[in-house]
C-alpha cells in the first residue's frame, strides 16, 4: 500500500527534522518586524524558502540577455534549461513545452484560448470550484467559440467534485475538460486519475487542462499516471517567489495555434524574454523537496526523491490536519470546540489537503479574522463577497468560512496554540453574546 494512504491519520516528521525544516524557511514564527506570530494562510501565498529567496537576488541581479553567446548568456540558458527539467521532474511529465509567465493565471486563460479556438467540439466541461482564472477563462472563451459550457456541481459532504458528476458531463463533442486538481477552500482533492480516465474512455483525444497552483505544495502529481495537455503552478504558493507561473503543455497542445512571436518554433509559448530567476527558484524548491526526501529513502534519481519529499510532506500534514481536527497534546481539536463549526468535514483525511474551513456560532467570520489577527495569528476569510469565494460558497450553501491553511514547516505545537487561541475566541465571543442577552 502507497505510504500516503497507508497512514491514514498522517505521520509527523521527527523532531530534530522538523526543527532543519523550518531553519530552511523565512518568517516561519515571526513576520518580518519580529513579531511573534502564527502564519496560517499559506494557500493565500506560501512561506518562502531562504534558499529560493537568497537565489531570486542573486539571478536577478545578473543584466545579461540569456539570448546570447558569451558566458553569462549560456550560463543563464543553462539556468533555464535546468528548470524546465525541475517543471518536469514536480509533474512527472515527458516533452511538451514549459511555459513561464508573469502569473499562473494568465497561462490558465491562455492554455483555454488555444484549445476552444483551435479544436472542434460543442461543449466545455468545468466544475463550479474551479479558481476564476479557470471558470472565467472557460465562460469567456465558450462564448466567444460558441460552446455550450457544462459545469459539475459540489458534493457538499467532501467538499470536493465526484468524478461521476464530472464524468457525465463528458461526451464525443467535448472539446475542453478543464477541472482543479484540489480546492482552495476545502482542500478536498479531486480523483484526477480517475476522472482522466474515465473522460478519455468517452471521448479518447480529449484535451483537459488541470489548476494544480493549489495542490503541486502538498501532494504528488504524476502525468504517467493523469496524462493531460496543461498543467499550472504557482511558485509562490510553493515555496517560491511572486511574479511567476510555471506550466506545462503538452506535445499537441503546444503546437496549437497561441500568441507567439513568429520567428519561434511552433511549441514555444513564452512572449519575450523569461526571467531567468523563474527557472533558479523553481530548481531551489525541487532542491529542497529532494533535500527531504533523501531522508526517507535511499533513491538517487530526482524524481524518486521529490516523490519521497512531497509524500512525506504530504504525511506530515496530515498529522497537522488530524491534530487540529481531534486536538493534540491534551488541547482539543476543532471538532470538539463548543461555538466552533468545522465546514465539509469530511472524515478521510487522504482524500484533503491541508485547508480547513471553520465558522463561530456567535461571530462571522471577518471578525474572527480580527479576533485572530488581535492574538497573533494570520487567518484568512472566505465570503461570498469575494469573487474569488462566491460561487464555491453558494454551491456548499455557506454564507463565508475562516480558510486555516498551515504548511508542513509548521509543527504539532503549532497546532496546539492555533487551537488554543481558537477556543479563547469562541468562549470569548460565547461570553459577549450572553452579556448581550442580559
Amino acid at each position: 500500500m502507497p505510504a500516503n494512504t497507508q497512514h491514514a491519520s498522517g505521520l509527523a516528521f521527527p523532531d530534530a527534522l522538523m526543527r532543519e525544516v523550518k531553519q530552511r524557511f523565512l518568517h516561519v514564527d515571526h513576520d518580518h518586524h519580529g513579531r511573534e506570530r502564527l502564519y496560517f494562510d499559506n494557500a493565500g501565498g506560501s512561506f518562502r524558502l531562504k534558499a529560493a529567496a537568497e537565489r531570486f537576488a542573486q539571478v536577478d541581479a545578473i543584466p545579461d540577455n540569456a539570448e546570447r553567446i558569451h558566458a553569462t548568456a549560456v550560463e543563464l540558458q543553462q539556468i533555464q534549461a535546468r528548470g524546465s527539467d525541475d517543471v518536469r521532474t514536480i509533474l512527472n511529465a515527458q516533452g511538451g513545452s514549459v511555459y513561464a509567465s508573469l502569473t499562473a493565471s494568465g497561462a490558465m486563460f491562455d492554455m483555454v484560448r488555444a484549445v476552444a479556438e483551435n479544436v472542434p467540439g460543442t461543449n466545455m466541461v468545468t466544475t463550479v470550484l474551479e479558481h476564476p482564472s479557470s471558470f472565467d477563462a472557460m465562460s469567456l472563451y465558450a462564448g466567444k467559440s460558441g460552446h455550450e459550457l457544462r459545469v459539475a456541481k459540489s458534493n457538499r459532504e467532501t467538499g470536493g467534485v465526484d468524478a461521476d458528476e464530472i464524468v457525465r458531463l463528458v461526451d464525443e463533442n467535448t472539446c475542453l475538460l478543464n477541472v482543479i486538481h484540489a480546492s482552495n477552500i476545502s482542500g478536498a482533492k479531486l480523483d484526477l486519475e480517475q476522472i482522466v480516465r474515465r473522460a478519455r474512455e468517452i471521448k479518447p483525444d480529449l484535451y483537459i487542462v488541470v489548476d494544480a497552483v493549489q495542490h503541486a505544495p502538498h501532494g504528488l502529481i504524476d502525468l504517467q499516471k493523469t496524462p493531460v495537455d496543461g498543467i499550472n503552478m504557482a511558485p509562490y504558493k510553493f515555496f517560491g517567489c511572486r511574479g511567476s507561473g510555471l506550466s506545462w503543455v503538452s506535445d499537441r497542445a503546444a503546437q496549437l495555434p497561441h500568441h507567439k512571436l513568429a520567428g519561434k518554433k511552433p511549441d514555444f509559448w513564452d512572449l519575450g524574454s523569461s526571467a531567468p530567476w523563474q527557472f533558479a527558484v523553481l530548481t531551489e524548491i525541487v532542491d529542497y523537496v529532494c533535500w527531504l526526501g533523501g531522508h526517507f529513502t535511499q533513491a538517487a534519481g530526482r524524481r524518486a526523491l521529490f516523490e519521497a519529499g512531497i509524500t512525506h510532506i504530504e504525511l506530515h500534514e496530515r498529522a497537522l490536519l488530524s491534530a487540529l481536527l481531534d486536538g493534540s497534546g491534551g488541547v482539543p481539536g476543532l471538532r470538539s470546540i463548543e461555538g466552533v463549526k468545522v465546514f465539509l468535514d469530511h472524515p478521510d483525511l487522504t482524500k484533503r489537503d491541508l485547508i480547513i474551513g471553520i465558522g463561530f456560532a456567535h461571530l462571522d467570520c471577518t471578525q474572527a479574522v480580527v479576533e485572530y489577527g488581535k492574538r497573533g495569528v494570520t487567518v484568512y476569510e472566505r465570503v461570498a463577497s469575494s469573487i474569488y469565494s462566491k460561487r464555491m460558497l453558494d454551491s456548499f450553501g455557506l454564507e463565508g468560512t475562516v480558510r486555516v491553511s498551515p504548511l508542513h514547516c509548521h509543527s504539532a505545537a503549532d497546532m496546539e496554540k492555533f487551537l488554543r487561541v481558537t477556543r479563547e475566541i469562541a468562549l470569548s465571543a460565547s461570553g459577549r453574546r450572553t452579556g448581550s442577552a442580559g
